[in-house]
């Protein structure tokens, strides 16, 4: 098998996990297409290992020993990660990122609206 099969499978899981990370509001399924990305890099791994195996005399199988590296972090970062988004789900009632963001930034959309300035200034004078 050609070396640019597993190279163009590769780019296009990379591709969808990339643009998931970027798109989705959910903080599960961003850490799904962290996860997506972390596959096509192992696949890139052990495509290249086993491409430069068959051009070199001496096989140290060295992607596909960082690839159960990479596996290992993989399966504690979602086990962490799945942790922290219960937990801020059960805190806060949502894993909407945005949400999340607004909150820890002291951002209250109630008021930024002007009717809630002006609402304020009359408590204010009463």
């Amino acid at each position: 098998m050609h070396l640019a099969y597993p190279a163009v499978l590769s780019a296009l899981l990379f591709c969808t996990g990339l643009y998931g990370v970027l798109a989705r509001r959910n903080a599960i399924l961003v850490l799904m297409s962290v996860e997506l990305m972390l596959n096509a890099v192992n696949l890139n791994l052990v495509a290249f290992d086993v491409w430069l195996s068959r051009a070199a005399e001496d096989t140290l199988h060295s992607g596909q020993a960082l690839t159960l590296f990479t596996i290992t972090i993989a399966a504690a970062e979602i086990g962490i990660g799945l942790a922290i988004v219960l937990a801020v789900h059960r805190n806060r009632g949502t894993s909407d990122i945005d949400r999340l963001r607004d909150t820890a930034e002291g951002h209250d959309p109630d008021h930024d609206s002007p009717a809630a300035g002006q609402a304020e200034k009359a408590e204010a004078t009463a």
